[in-house]
């Protein structure tokens, strides 16, 4: 049987979580039955090609150091695709989908592409551009149903190409039984009884982790036996730096930055904590779920098709990020309440959200699109 071969393509294979999400798909692929190649356009966030690589697929990069520099990579995608002879593209996130339906339409060959956002929270230009282009596109992968309806409302000419497949996690790796959860407490020298409230996050405005650390320093000044922990990089991180200093919070929140593990961080975590103001439906909350960590979140984008609030986890609006305090701090004061999110916390993933089922549906759809 001839392999059908897949073309992923996307900006850039930094440690987002659309990219991370490449790696993990591709580990669980039938590769007996698919091909995969990558293509991505920023040299410098390359922190993924390694990983890829080790699977054995081939990863190329087509140099653009901006927006428009990567649009001028049209022609070249599009002879990729022809000298590979290329079955099917899967574009990740606005610019690279652009670029990909126009090759697609110079091509013919057919393109899916997965939205990990609301439009409402692009650049005015990354939306336009997006959305004007979107019709090319043969199917539409949203993340979770909030973003689906965002492309329906945006776009309502392309509601009947759009279709709802949820993140998922490999539950067999994430799992506290496979690491040492008081590792990370030893490196970091936080006392092993302590409390530990932590997130990961890529250091980005809409993360909200001013807000996160102005709970922090409430939680601290009530406890004395809390450490935080924030596991991550971004441009936001020296303006993140210079807040932890303004609050005193010098050695009792720790930054390890980026981790190609986040398993013992997660494992060290006695809360899992996020004040984000809009979501897609985010690879971190499902790891950290899959991790037996509790959670207490906004109910931002996706998260609350994740997290039933009071089953799965504590939710508050979006709109009401200060109610983070007085829920963290009801877990923290109640042992029976942290046991029960924990065990909920990785049944959910382990019932709903996992990278088997994902990945299943997706070679479902790989495979019905080049029938």
């Amino acid at each position: 049987m001839k392999k059908l071969r897949i073309l992923h393509v996307i900006k850039s294979l930094g440690r987002g979580g659309a990219e991370t999400l490449l790696v993990e798909t591709l580990k669980q692929h039938d590769k007996q039955l698919f091909e995969f190649h990558y293509v991505y356009f920023l040299p410098w966030k390359n922190q993924l090609v390694k990983d890829l690589e080790a699977e054995g697929v081939r990863v190329t990069c087509l140099n653009a150091n901006n927006n428009i520099a990567l649009l001028a990579r049209t022609q070249k995608l599009a002879g990729y695709l022809r000298d590979n002879k290329i079955d099917l593209m899967h574009a990740h996130l606005p610019w690279a989908g652009v670029v990909a339906r126009i090759a697609s339409k110079w091509t013919k060959i057919p393109l899916v592409y997965s939205e990990h956002n609301k439009q409402e929270r692009y650049h005015l230009l990354t939306r336009l551009m997006n959305l004007s282009t979107v019709g090319l596109t043969t199917k539409i992968v949203a993340v979770s149903e909030d973003v689906a309806q965002s492309i329906i409302r945006h776009k309502p000419s392309a509601a009947k190409k759009v279709i709802t497949l949820r993140n998922g996690v490999n539950v067999n790796h994430f799992s506290r039984k496979l690491v040492d959860r008081t590792s990370v407490k030893r490196g970091l020298a936080i006392p092993e009884d302590d409390f530990v409230i932590g997130t990961v996050a890529v250091f980005r405005t809409q993360k909200r982790l001013d807000v996160w650390l102005d709970i922090a320093s409430k939680l601290a000044a009530a406890h004395s036996n809390i450490h935080f922990l924030i596991v991550g990089d971004g441009p936001l991180k020296e303006m993140l730096q210079e807040r932890i200093n303004a609050l005193g919070l010098k050695q009792r929140v720790h930054l390890p930055g980026l981790q190609s593990d986040v398993r013992p961080y997660l494992a060290a975590m006695d809360l899992y904590l996020m004040s984000s103001q809009f979501e897609g439906l985010p690879i971190a909350l499902l790891e950290a779920m899959a991790m037996e960590c509790p959670v207490v979140a906004t109910n931002a984008g996706g998260i609350g098709e994740v997290v039933r609030n009071e089953i799965d986890g504590l939710l508050t609006s979006v709109d009401e990020p200060e109610l983070l305090f007085e829920l963290s701090k009801r877990v923290l004061a109640d042992a029976a309440l942290r046991k029960r999110l924990s065990v909920a916390s990785r049944d959910r993933i382990v019932d709903r959200f996992t990278m088997r089922e994902m990945v299943a549906q997706l070679e479902d759809l790989y495979t019905g699109l080049t029938e």
